[in-house]
């Protein structure tokens, strides 16, 4: 045994000391004491003693913490470290659970080079809707570049904007396809978990071997999701895209031409004054010539009389 690992296995430490190297408060390791997190100290005479154990531990715990465990669930994970299940499994479950999923890596833009893409001129509330939208984001101490996450979304963006697309309607439309992306990623996960991962997860927390095993299909199952999307969308684009192209190049179609004759109920005097008039044979023929006569005047009424309106505007103009 080397001298550092003597001295790491007999090492000493007051709370103060010990929250100085871990990191955390002294409150806080008493919280984790009064949770049954961390094992009590040794104590001597009126002082309580924490050794590297109680050291590793607290790291652990922040380690957790910063892959977003609670501290019940925490309290699961070290009671059965504890009772001699290894935590390896679970923590390599949860490194590739949150690994990239996308082989895109992020970049960084310059507030010049990012007006430029987007008309020249700057745009303060352009800009912090893209921050919100998490498109772009701060970097402390410097006001004048942005990271940006995904170069590709921000592409697209630029893009669209190019071909005459307002800010505001790319802005709106990635809120809403972000919120359609979200259910089926949710769905997928829902579907995933009922069918393949139960098997590995139905222990709180899952052994070591099925917590590796569950890894090994997420590494596996991971690309998985964006492929069928890929798939799926480029089949509805080209199903609706020919659809609109369709419907755009044809030419309007006229309604159908009513030609099946319709009943007319009119008064008695009227018939019988058409039937004086023209004979009884020929009043249908009246009526219909009549009809089309006053149709026609009307429609000639109407047209000077937007040509009258027009040449009044033109004389008062």
């Amino acid at each position: 045994m080397s001298e550092q690992s003597v001295a790491q296995s007999v090492a000493e430490y007051r709370i103060e000391d010990l929250a100085h190297r871990s990191g955390a408060t002294v409150r806080t390791i008493r919280a984790y004491q009064d949770r049954g997190l961390l094992p009590k100290p040794e104590r001597r005479g009126r002082a309580n003693v924490y050794g590297s154990a109680h050291l590793a531990r607290l790291r652990q715990i922040a380690d957790l913490l910063d892959r977003g465990y609670t501290l019940a669930s925490i309290k699961e994970l070290l009671e059965a470290w504890d009772a001699g299940r290894g935590l390896g499994g679970v923590l390599g479950l949860v490194a590739e659970v949150q690994g990239p999923w996308t082989d895109e890596e992020a970049a960084r833009i310059s507030r010049a080079e990012l007006d430029g893409k987007f008309g020249g001129k700057p745009d303060e509330a352009a800009v912090a809707e893209a921050v919100d939208l998490g498109v772009l984001e701060r970097i402390p101490g410097r006001d004048d570049e942005f990271l940006v996450p995904s170069p590709q979304e921000l592409a697209v963006a630029a893009e669209l904007y190019a071909a005459g697309v307002p800010l505001p309607a790319i802005s709106g439309h990635l809120r809403e396809l972000r919120g359609q992306v979200e259910h089926i990623a949710s769905r997928f996960l829902e579907f995933t978990t009922e069918h393949v991962f139960a098997r590995y997860l139905g222990h709180r927390p899952p052994t070591d071997a099925d917590a590796a095993e569950a890894a090994s299909l997420v590494r596996r199952l991971r690309p998985l999701a964006q492929q069928t999307v890929d798939a799926e969308l480029a089949r509805a684009m080209r199903t609706f895209a020919t659809r609109h192209l369709q419907q755009h190049l044809s030419p309007e179609r006229l309604p159908p031409a009513d030609t099946e004759p319709r009943s007319v109920t009119l008064p008695a005097g009227t018939i019988r004054s058409v039937h004086a008039l023209v004979g009884e044979e020929s009043a249908a023929a009246f009526i219909t010539a009549a009809t089309e006569r006053e149709l026609q005047a009307r429609t000639l009424d109407s047209l000077m009389s937007i040509n009258g309106d027009s040449r009044q505007v033109n004389q008062t103009s």
